[in-house]
């Protein structure tokens, strides 16, 4: 096995007065290709054990989406050693809890226990990976699960074809499958046979697309034990996944669209832009742009259309920068009789002014204070920190962001906010979108 050790203290400045964060960890892989990072912080008798598989909704194929997120709830169901429907209760019952996520680009799951439960933790997870049980009735049982999940967050939920985006990557994304919803189609889960299941796991959900990380309060080599003896053994059921690169035509030409919501009485004006992957130093400055248009009460957005003008009754604006690309989405809520192109002229307004002159010393100084604050609080708990590890390590390939990240946000400049500004939030290359009540004409 290779094994790195990193050891990192950053200090960090905000003010005349010092916070320090330091994350220490322990990355090396087993020889089956199970990437493992630990860590070690043993103020408080709790562990988080997690998994990370490098399977997302990106990676389903055309006519079947939404397997990613299905095995989410269908990799609950149970093992050939965890009797069906008995997770959640093994796990509350030992004084824990445990969850799940997916997004386009990786699925995980964990748990979070009494370190005195730590050996329970990893054979779960190496359960979950050796011996799931896929059958009819798990599928079928957690097929009406989803379905009523997709009823709830976006069918009959306020705003929910933005919230997740199934009302507008479509028009952003033509060729690359970020175009397509987490949740997937239930047309193509209702007409997806077992094999297909089945065949969906072995390709996936294997030591060699997965990262292992373990959090909390362990002694790294009584770890490294209980970690060869659960998963050392583990077979790969395939090559290690290998993807193509899917490049996007440009957008040259704004894009106009009209979703309509039957949950909503106020419509919203969207805009929303293609933007970097996560890794490009662009994307971290769409973070401190989103910051400074509605990050706070004294933000521009805030201050200008809610506060002062009084046109608006909500402002959003947020980068979600992912594997491949990213997108910027800025938003407002119409206040009485204000139209939706009223707030298009104000939106447009604010992104000229990035554009077109740099922000004050002071609005930057402030801002720099606000994200190295952000990066003090980021890793406040456990079940973060293992989060972050595995996600840096995953979709970074760099653990070590953890620490060093905030060295990014120090380098953006003045200046680069504004070429930055310049380069993406463009009318020619975005979409335009009305959003509006279903009794809207």
């Amino acid at each position: 096995m290779k094994n790195k050790l990193y050891t990192i203290a950053c200090a960090l400045l905000i003010g005349i007065s010092g916070s320090a964060q330091e994350v220490e960890f322990t990355e090396y892989d087993l020889d089956n290709g199970l990437h493992v990072i630990l860590h070690q912080e043993n103020k408080a008798p709790v562990v988080t054990v997690g998994v990370m598989y490098h399977v997302g909704a990106k990676d389903e194929e055309k006519g079947r989406t939404g397997f990613a997120h299905f095995f989410e709830h269908l990799l609950f169901e149970g093992t050939e050693n965890i009797e069906r429907g008995k997770w959640f209760d093994i796990v509350s019952a030992n004084g824990g809890r445990n969850n799940a996520n997916t997004t386009q680009d990786r699925t995980y799951y964990y748990e979070t226990l009494p370190s005195n439960n730590l050996e329970l933790g990893l054979w779960m997870e190496s359960e979950r990976m050796l011996h799931p049980v896929i059958n009819k009735i798990g599928v079928d049982t957690q097929n009406e699960v989803v379905k009523e999940e997709k009823r709830q967050r976006i069918d009959n939920a306020p705003y929910g074809k933005i919230i997740y985006k199934t009302g507008i990557n479509k028009y952003l994304f033509k060729k690359h499958p970020y175009g397509q919803s987490v949740i997937g189609s239930m047309e193509d889960l209702d007409a997806a046979k077992l094999d297909e299941f089945v065949a969906f796991n072995k390709k996936y959900y294997n030591p060699n697309n997965a990262t292992l990380v373990v959090a909390g309060d362990i002694q790294i080599e009584d770890a490294k034990k209980m970690i060869s003896d659960y998963f050392g053994s583990i077979k790969n059921n395939g090559e290690k996944i290998t993807r193509t690169t899917i490049v996007e035509d440009p957008i040259t030409s704004e894009i106009t669209a009209v979703e309509k919501d039957a949950n909503i009485q106020i419509p919203a004006k969207v805009l929303v832009y293609r933007t970097p992957k996560q890794t490009e130093k662009d994307a971290y400055v769409l973070d401190y742009i989103s910051t400074i248009l509605t990050g706070g009460n004294s933000s521009r957005m805030q201050k200008n259309m809610v506060e002062d003008k009084k046109m608006a009754l909500q402002v959003i604006a947020f980068t979600d920068s992912q594997e491949d690309y990213g997108t910027y989405l800025m938003g407002a809520l119409p206040l009485g009789d204000v139209s939706l192109d009223k707030l298009l002229a104000e939106m447009d307004s604010e992104i000229a002014k990035l554009q077109n002159e740099l922000i004050s010393e002071r609005e930057f100084n402030k801002l720099q204070n606000q994200f190295e604050n952000n990066f003090v609080n980021s890793n406040s708990s456990i079940e973060g920190i293992a989060n972050s590890l595995a996600r840096y390590n995953m979709l970074y390939d760099d653990t070590n962001l953890i620490n060093k990240e905030i060295e990014i946000y120090r380098s953006i400049t003045r200046e680069d906010i504004q070429n930055v500004a310049k380069k993406y939030l463009n009318k020619n290359q975005r979409l335009n979108l009305d959003y509006l009540p279903e009794s809207s004409k």
